[in-house]
């Protein structure tokens, strides 16, 4: 027999909400506490990483495991995909060349195949021998001459603006487009929203800050002290969820257990290029992490808005904004430059700078892009990365006895896996029957309502201080265009 359950989660960035949504969705009695004013607010995300192509030095395997858990994203949360390809181009300065990407494409298109053979429902990416195509210098010069883009198929039709506005010159053959599609992160954290407003077992306190947690005399669970809009309030819970995300060591040192991890701060740039009205796909221009020719990555929004990551240290990444715990300490240890810009914001003047560096840094490859402003502050925050390995992408969950689990998510992709296995280990002690049934999850989120979706998501983009527009999504779905057939 079933028993009633109460799960407390620390945390409302894409793990906590996600999570909550599971397990709210299966029945358990949740409730997630968020110091914001609103959820999945963290650092910035804009890409499904369906197989990892924007890391050539990961391995095969965690490529592989990101393109099966950004399928289960897919299925999960389909309103907050943005159904536009990905262009992956490698510069003619880098010492990598496009031949080494290839073996790995097809790695990730066998297998893609593989798990639609095993459910139809997994083609959210389109079809398998669609994956990914090349396009050779004589193609995009092609590409370019058409002076419609309604004579190119639906493929073609995504490449002209990169054929008509990238350098040709600045680039190696051939150059690679993908089914790696977006994710809106104020789409989905309206998303995950809504959801548990929805759920009649779910309490979302926002705005509440957690002071304290220890372990029942009995051990059967915890005890939440909690200040929720200065109200000093305490709780019992038979399980705890951390999705506390880059604090995660603060609630781990609560309770006394230690792990190695990283905590990194990054940043994309908000930018508007207002005389471009071309659909453009997301481009990524591989480079050399952490070098001035890093990876320039650039991720088209409408009305002509465009944020860009640049894998340099006068761009996305920052001297000294990776670090590592110390032996005395369980919680990576900021420098108080990054914990001023999370908690009071940037200078005008770097916002300037950084992102005009961005702009730069793009332009290199599509010159009249110089032309772009600075469209509002930065998307920034901090993430953490279990283990030893700064280069880690693929993470889910870690535990600590029977009743406490921690969420070590580095990409949003991995988000059901985590919510898959915290799930088991409710079953396991009781809490959830057997064969909970995965469809409940899937519902609880296809249902929702889009012009309410929009509004919310278009609400928090404004309250942020952000453009509207980054809420709007690529409504056109590529993948019935390409059902159509070229």
């Amino acid at each position: 027999m079933k028993k009633s359950g109460k799960v407390a989660i620390v945390g409302g960035g894409v793990a906590g909400a996600s999570v909550a949504v599971v397990l709210g969705a299966l029945g358990i009695g949740v409730t997630l506490f968020e110091a914001g004013e609103s959820l999945v607010s963290g650092p910035p995300m804009c890409h499904l990483h369906a197989g990892g192509n924007l890391y050539r030095e990961i391995s095969d395997a965690q490529c592989l495991r990101l393109l099966r858990e950004s399928i289960e994203f897919v299925r999960l949360y389909p309103g907050v995909i943005d159904y536009r390809p990905t262009v992956i181009a490698v510069p003619i300065e880098d010492s990598g060349t496009p031949e080494a990407l290839l073996p790995r494409l097809g790695l990730l298109q066998r297998a893609y195949k593989e798990l639609i053979t095993l459910d139809s429902e997994n083609a959210v990416l389109g079809e398998s021998e669609d994956y990914y195509r090349l396009y050779s210098r004589e193609d995009l010069e092609h590409l370019r001459s058409l002076p419609d883009r309604e004579q190119a198929g639906a493929f073609d039709a995504w490449m002209i603006p990169v054929a008509r506005g990238v350098d040709l010159d600045s680039v190696q053959y051939p150059v690679i487009l993908v089914q790696e599609f977006g994710i809106n992160m104020f789409r989905l954290g309206a998303a995950a929203t809504l959801a548990l407003r929805q759920m009649e077992n779910t309490t979302l306190l926002m705005k509440t800050s957690v002071e304290l947690i220890e372990a029942r005399e009995d051990e059967s669970g915890w005890i939440v002290s909690y200040k929720e809009e200065g109200e000093e309030k305490q709780e019992g819970f038979d399980y705890l969820i951390n999705a506390a995300g880059f604090r995660s060591g603060m609630i781990d040192a609560m309770l006394g257990f230690t792990i190695p991890r990283f905590v990194e701060f990054k940043a994309a740039y908000v930018t508007q290029w207002r005389e471009e009205t071309q659909r453009w796909p997301e481009i990524v221009f591989h480079g050399e992490r952490g070098t001035p020719r890093g990876m320039a990555q650039f991720t088209p929004y409408p009305g002509g808005y465009f944020q860009l990551h640049g894998m340099t240290k006068t761009i996305t990444l920052f001297e000294d904004g990776l670090v590592q715990c110390d032996p005395s300490s369980k919680q990576p240890k900021l420098d108080a430059f990054f914990i001023r810009k999370l908690e009071e914001g940037w200078s005008k003047e770097e916002v300037e700078e950084r992102t005009r560096a961005a702009i730069a840094h793009v332009a290199r490859f599509i010159p009249a892009f110089e032309s772009a402003t600075v469209a509002s502050k930065p998307l920034y925050g901090a993430q953490q990365i279990p283990g030893d390995d700064p280069e880690l992408r693929a993470a889910e969950v870690s535990f600590e006895g029977e009743r406490y689990a921690r969420c070590e998510i580095v990409k949003a992709s991995s988000v059901l896996a985590m919510s898959d296995a915290i799930a088991d280990r409710l079953t396991r002690l009781g809490y959830l029957s057997e064969k909970w049934d995965r469809e409940r999850i899937f519902a609880s989120l296809t249902g929702l309502d889009e012009d309410e979706l929009s509004h919310y998501a278009k609400k928090l983009c404004v309250t942020r201080g952000y453009p509207e527009a980054l809420a709007s999504r690529t409504v056109n779905r590529l993948i019935a265009e390409v059902k159509q057939k070229d």
